[in-house]
C-alpha cells in the first residue's frame, strides 16, 4: 500500500520560537519607525483581513497599511524582507524532524498542507533545509480556501497518488482531514500527547508509517 504522509508547517514541522509582537517591533525599529502597541494592531488587522479574504500579498498589504498610518517614507516592499527574515529567523525545526522526514521518505510520499502563500511558506521549507525531503507542498493559496476547509486536502490528492492519506497537525488540520477522507493524527506542540517526533522514531523501527493509523 502506498500512503501519503501530510504534516502541517507551522507548529508542527516548523515550531515559533518568537512571538508575531516582538517580530512586528523589531521590524519597524530596523526601519526607524516607532512600534507601538497602536501600530502593530493596525499591521495584523490589516493582514488578518487580507490573509482572511485571500487577497494577493497579504505581508505587503500589513506593512503598507503601517507605513500609511505612520506617514513614513519607508518602502513596504522593504520591510516586508525585513519581516520574511525575521519570521524565518524566529522559527527552529525539531531536532528529530529531519531524521524523522528522510526515514519516512523511503516508504511513503510527505507533503505539507499550509494555510498561506505559497511562496512564505515554501520559504520556509527552504530556510530550514526540509525542502528536499518533501514530494509536494499545497498552500491554502494555491487551493482557494483555508484549512479546515477540505480544497487543500483535495488539491493534494490532484498532485499525490496514494492509497491511503494521513494528515498530521492541530485541531483544524484534523476536521479539514477527516471532512476529506484522510486519517487524522491531532498534534499540538504545547498538549500533553507524547512528543510526535519521539513516536515517530520509535515507529520507523516497528514497522513504519503503517502503525501511526
Amino acid at each position: 500500500m502506498t500512503d501519503a504522509l501530510c504534516f502541517a508547517l507551522d507548529g508542527v514541522l516548523v515550531h515559533r520560537t518568537r512571538s508575531d509582537a516582538d517580530i512586528l517591533r523589531d521590524v519597524f525599529a530596523a526601519h526607524d519607525i516607532e512600534p507601538t502597541g497602536e501600530l502593530l494592531v493596525t499591521a495584523r488587522d490589516a493582514f488578518r483581513q487580507a490573509f482572511e479574504s485571500l487577497e494577493p500579498e497579504p505581508y505587503r498589504q500589513s506593512m503598507g497599511a503601517a507605513v500609511e498610518a505612520t506617514g513614513s517614507g519607508a518602502d513596504p516592499d522593504d520591510l516586508v524582507a525585513t519581516l520574511r527574515e525575521q519570521t524565518y529567523d524566529g522559527t527552529a525545526v525539531p531536532e528529530a524532524a529531519r531524521g524523522s522526514l528522510a526515514g519516512l521518505a523511503e516508504d511513503s510520499a510527505i507533503a505539507v498542507i499550509t494555510n498561506g502563500p505559497r511562496e512564505w511558506q515554501v520559504g520556509k521549507l527552504d530556510h530550514h533545509g526540509l525542502r528536499e525531503h518533501v514530494d509536494a507542498v499545497v498552500a491554502s493559496y494555491d487551493a482557494g480556501a483555508h484549512v479546515p476547509d477540505t480544497a487543500p486536502f483535495d488539491r493534494l490528492r490532484e498532485r499525490v497518488a496514494a492509497d491511503e492519506y494521513v494528515m498530521v497537525g492541530d485541531a483544524d488540520a484534523v476536521a479539514g482531514a477527516r471532512a476529506a477522507g484522510f486519517v487524522p493524527i491531532h498534534y499540538e506542540r504545547d498538549s500533553a500527547e507524547p512528543d510526535l517526533w519521539a513516536t515517530i522514531e520509535a515507529l520507523l523501527h516497528t514497522g513504519g508509517c503503517n502503525k501511526l493509523k
